[in-house]
């Protein structure tokens, strides 16, 4: 009697899977995102998001020290508590940036190249998110945004989310700050899912064409806050720890590797929630492993 080969038993495997997947709710819908998430090759996306959010994280963070410098200025202690605390809420740079940023100065000078920084990349960051949310719900080009509203849609939401990233984020150091142990952590994470919450509601909502109803982005912004923090906590350690053997001999290129990995799976997370809504609000579940594309609406 002759053996089968390996390659059938694994396509024997993948069919019963299939065929179980498709029955179950929860994992059939996992099955359809994920495959969604390869179709409309939302790694791309992801990856491009990524690209202009490297470029705009050092001007933005021009910014936000040099507001610090200008609102404590004069008192050292809080200073340094205040800078050391909230730092540590960026993952992979906190640490060096904490042991080179030993004060801070408000100077109009550094403020205004900061700010102009921010804007012309953070302007690639919502034009990319933009037009991956378009590309994700398949809206056509004649219903996109034009070339003068989305800058002004774009502008607007970099200014708010940058009053609230400031605010939310000095909010978490200080009381970081102030606490210690179980209180500290508690605190921290709290502090750091609403402002996930109200970030990633700001995004999806503006960024997304009005003709999606806000209730149809809750699960998607809910899912992008969740799988942020956990990025943030679980993400930027386990980068951390990966590059960390490099730092002695690659340095700078250790530290830059893993901010790059940590933007990347941000833009990962973010196209993901959104065609988590998508597979959602039109019902594009339950997929079969070998089906084709399934042509949206």
């Amino acid at each position: 009697m002759a053996r089968r080969p390996p390659s059938q038993f694994l396509r024997t495997w993948l069919r019963a899977f299939d065929g179980y997947q498709q029955r179950s709710r929860r994992l059939g819908f996992v099955v359809a995102v994920v495959k969604r998430f390869d179709e409309d090759q939302g790694s791309q996306m992801g990856a491009l998001i990524a690209y202009y959010g490297f470029f705009s994280l050092f001007p933005l963070l021009l910014v936000f020290v040099t507001l610090l410098g200008f609102v404590l200025d004069g008192n050292p202690s809080a200073q340094e508590s205040v800078l050391h605390s909230t730092l540590s809420q960026f993952p992979i740079i906190g640490t060096q940036l904490q042991s080179n940023i030993h004060s801070l100065k408000g100077s109009f000078v550094a403020l205004a190249i900061g700010i102009v920084g921010a804007l012309f990349a953070g302007l690639g960051v919502t034009g990319a998110t933009q037009s991956a949310f378009n590309n994700v719900w398949q809206i056509p080009r004649r219903r996109q945004l034009g070339f003068v509203a989305w800058r002004l849609r774009g502008l607007g939401l970099l200014g708010l989310l940058g009053v609230l990233s400031i605010i939310s984020t000095v909010a978490a150091g200080y009381v970081t700050a102030q606490t210690a142990g179980v209180a500290a952590v508690i605190a921290g994470v709290v502090a750091a899912l609403a402002a996930n919450l109200l970030l990633f509601f700001t995004v999806f909502r503006m960024l997304t064409t009005e003709e999606v109803d806000t209730r149809e982005l809750l699960p998607g912004v809910i899912l992008a806050a969740v799988l942020w923090q956990m990025l943030q906590h679980v993400g930027g350690f386990y980068v951390d720890h990966v590059v960390r053997h490099a730092k002695e001999t690659s340095g700078l290129f250790a530290f830059v590797l893993g901010l790059l990995t940590w933007l990347y799976l941000g833009g990962q997370v973010t196209v993901l929630a959104a065609e988590a809504n998508v597979v959602r609000a039109r019902r594009l579940w339950p997929r079969s492993l070998f089906s084709a594309r399934v042509e949206r609406p």
